[in-house]
């Protein structure tokens, strides 16, 4: 038997307005509520100065953009597999990605420290309601390394041609965190500019930025 036509001949969309391509988003969403994650950014998360009201209602709009990370978003545009066949009948408040660009568009360094007050918070309380470091109260793994971005628009606040020829790239630090039975979890992030050596802000980094807690 053989397929009768060419892979670039066959296309299948999913238009129907009673499916739900991502219902595994579900639970998802429900723990993220269960660990406060709306309640974080609307306390955290206050966008100042922002015009057009990009700055109104981020609780709804960086749940979206989670959400829509969730379920293989890559890009602005990616995010609109939310408002797919029947999603919005799931999920009540869904942004979209026009809005979410403009939210995002929106955000300065300060906004983003925000943001990472939230990460911090939310993380502590998604340890304490599920396995995700099992035995850290024993012994857990702390690492900072640096990695390469790539980025694509020529707007990018602090992407640079760097360590890769003819590549524009972030090169921000991470700061993960595992224990013997578990995978790392990200727990930190600081960004710099492309062009930073490896070390740059290490350790100041280390000493004001990395702050979890496991209960």
């Amino acid at each position: 038997m053989q397929v009768s036509h060419t892979s670039a001949a066959v296309s299948a969309t999913f238009d129907d307005p009673n499916l739900i391509a991502h219902a595994g988003l579900v639970p998802v969403m429900r723990l993220a509520e269960r660990c406060g994650l709306s309640r974080l950014v609307a306390k955290k998360v206050k966008l100042t100065g922002a015009s057009n009201g990009a700055g109104a209602a981020a609780d709804a709009k960086v749940t979206s953009i989670v959400a829509g990370m969730a379920s293989g978003a890559d890009s602005i545009d990616d995010l609109h597999v939310l408002r797919h066949g029947a999603m919005p009948a799931v999920f009540a408040g869904i942004r979209a990605p026009s809005t979410l660009g403009t939210f995002l568009r929106s955000f300065t360094h300060g906004h983003a420290l925000q943001l990472h007050a939230v990460h911090r918070r939310f993380l502590t309380a998604l340890a304490a309601h599920t396995p995700l470091l099992p035995g850290a109260g024993e012994r857990a793994f702390i690492d900072v390394d640096s990695t390469h971005k790539r980025v694509y628009g020529r707007a990018k606040q602090g992407a640079e041609y760097g360590r890769f020829k003819g590549i524009r790239t972030l090169h921000p630090l991470l700061a993960t965190v595992c224990t013997p039975g578990s995978r790392p979890v990200i727990a930190g992030v600081r960004m710099r500019r492309g062009k930073a050596a490896d070390s740059r802000g290490a350790p100041k980094f280390v000493k004001h930025r990395v702050s979890w807690r496991v209960s």
